[in-house]
């Protein structure tokens, strides 16, 4: 099963090296100060606050017009997607490590932007998407119990995926694909323990319960035949035992 698991995946990853994270244009201004004042006056003019800091450089505070934020981060790269963050002129590439939103409204409220080397991987979490039909669950009366959502994965900046596709067409009831299957691009690697599953192959609990009804009505059944002997003319023992014992009986009183 692990092979056509890892198959599956391998002829997957041939669509997701396409998906490659694409590089977006985003300006920054700088001249506002730090502190919780300075950013509620910049949210009323509909600007974002956030901060630029990463690679052993000062930390800049700035802040950027939540129009083009929002247009930053939902291109197909999503949340993961590389930024030429221009400040006073100059470019410097960047992601966005952390955003901030309302508790409430989920206005984004503070956004931070983290210092990337070209050369050098980058951890960023992968969004992990199931395709393919598990027909052999399907079969049992069962389902596909999807542990992992997210992959954390170590990159280059040019080779961060937007999704990770898990091919669960191969899967069984009882085993699982996990994240030690999945073929990733080169340069890619994934975190955390390769035996974790990403989706298991399970009964459900319906499934469970009709099969214990069933088992315990054949139970049922057979301990109701015990002890029931029949002979060769159709009658069964007891019966003959019962006729026996009336005659013994009668010759007794006579």
């Amino acid at each position: 099963m692990k092979s056509l698991v890892r198959l599956a995946c391998r002829v997957a990853i041939l669509q997701f090296e396409e998906n490659l994270m694409e590089e977006i244009l985003l300006t920054a201004n700088t001249t506002r100060e730090m502190g919780s004042s300075s950013s509620r006056r910049v949210r009323k003019d509909g600007v974002v606050p956030g901060v630029l800091y990463g690679l052993n450089e000062k930390s800049v505070p700035l802040s950027v017009t939540w129009p083009d934020l929002r247009r930053a981060l939902t291109t197909e790269s999503g949340i993961n997607a590389i930024i030429q963050l221009e400040i006073d002129g100059k470019k410097q590439m960047t992601i966005v490590k952390d955003i901030q939103r309302h508790p409430v409204k989920r206005d984004v409220m503070h956004v931070d932007f983290l210092r990337i080397d070209p050369n050098k991987n980058v951890i960023v979490d992968i969004p992990l998407v199931m395709i393919g039909e598990a027909r052999e669950v399907s079969a049992a009366d069962g389902m596909v119990d999807q542990n992992m959502f997210s992959l954390t994965v170590s990159a280059p900046p040019d080779r961060i995926p937007t999704e990770i596709e898990v091919d669960i067409s191969a899967l069984t009831v009882g085993d699982a694909v996990r994240v030690g299957d999945l073929s990733l691009p080169e340069g890619v690697i994934a975190e955390g323990d390769p035996e974790d599953p990403i989706a298991v192959g399970m009964i459900t609990r319906s499934t469970l319960e009709s099969i214990a009804a069933d088992e315990a009505a054949v139970l049922a059944a057979e301990e109701g035949g015990e002890g029931i002997a029949f002979t060769e003319d159709g009658d069964s023992g007891g019966q003959e035992g019962g006729a026996g014992g009336d005659s013994e009986g009668a010759a007794e009183d006579g």
